[in-house]
């Protein structure tokens, strides 16, 4: 039964390769019927490059190099000294040079617009996540607080969110509030992202918290812990562990739609796409590539959240 069942995922498994495989050749097939020119090489440079940095002398004077220091004797009789670092040397140890000229370089590997993108990708989605688990957290307390005004005040805010798409909160937010309050933009994009997804994680919070058994209430309040206490080491820490895999779930959908702050012109992985495909007009290459590095976030998450749930299980969690 067991050999059976191994067989059935290997050929499932070849089946599901032969499929994609299939995929692939078809839509390379499908591009090159359109006469499209595939243009890999142009990708690599947009993650890593070679910058050339330069020295270049501030005065006419000559050239001298001492171990490792160079030094510009200028005609004033002033020295200029720099430290030789890496630097190659473009003139000859007594030469004369000219104010302005250059006289020494080197090259540095500097991360190309592909890495900065992903990395303000995901500066944008940890911070906004953080700040969404705290609106959450609030608005899934208040709801549950048993006080009428406190509870109507979260179901407006999570209907009002919930019911309207992401992309109009964002310009709502970006035109009005941030005009109103001078904010810069990467922090619109960031209290949008927050706003919005904490009325989704405060549901998932209430639901998880409004699941623990009303026993740990009562026991908790019979030792004599405050409503708060009781919320801070008995409810939460379970509550938390079962909604663990819903808020992996949420943060996966936000690293995808923080794509969407490209259109207040923050410079993300998705609006870095748009202007390499306008420099190079190579549409199909760089948003493969784009999507790989977003897959690349979500599936490192995933992963994580995994581990993490499989820890707390066999901590007596979930």
């Amino acid at each position: 039964m067991k050999t059976s069942l191994i067989h059935n995922k290997k050929v499932g498994a070849l089946l599901a390769v032969l499929f994609y495989s299939m995929l692939g050749l078809f839509l390379y097939n499908a591009a090159s019927s359109i006469n499209y020119n595939w243009k890999w090489d142009s990708i690599p440079k947009y993650f890593a490059y070679e910058k050339e940095i330069g020295l270049n002398s501030s005065c006419d004077g000559v050239l001298k190099v001492q171990n490792d220091t160079i030094k510009i004797i200028c005609e004033d009789k002033s020295i200029k000294s720099f430290k030789k670092d890496g630097y190659e040397l473009k003139y000859k140890d007594g030469d004369f040079i000219y104010e302005d000229d250059l006289f020494a370089s080197k090259k540095e590997l500097k991360a190309g617009p592909l890495l900065l993108g992903m990395w303000v990708t995901i500066k944008i989605s940890f911070i906004s996540m953080f700040i969404a688990f705290i609106i959450g957290l609030i608005i899934a307390i208040i709801r549950l607080s048993g006080i009428p005004a406190l509870d109507y005040i979260g179901s407006v805010y999570v209907t009002v969110i919930r019911g309207t798409p992401m992309l109009v909160q964002l310009f709502i937010f970006y035109f009005i509030v941030a005009t109103i309050f001078n904010m810069p933009r990467f922090w619109a994009g960031v209290m949008s992202l927050s706003i919005f997804y904490g009325a989704y994680i405060a549901e998932i919070l209430r639901g998880a918290i409004q699941s623990i058994d009303k026993g740990q209430h009562e026991a908790a309040k019979s030792l004599g812990f405050s409503a708060w206490q009781r919320m801070q080491y008995i409810i939460l820490p379970q509550a938390l562990k079962k909604a663990l895999p819903s808020l992996v779930g949420e943060l996966i959908a936000l690293i995808k739609d923080s794509s969407l702050v490209s259109i207040i012109s923050i410079t993300d992985l998705t609006k870095v796409g748009r202007e390499i495909v306008s420099n190079t007009f190579s549409p199909f290459e760089t948003w493969l590539t784009v999507a790989l590095l977003y897959l690349l976030l979500t599936s490192i998450l995933s992963f994580i959240g995994h581990k993490l749930e499989k820890k707390m299980k066999t901590q007596g969690g979930i």
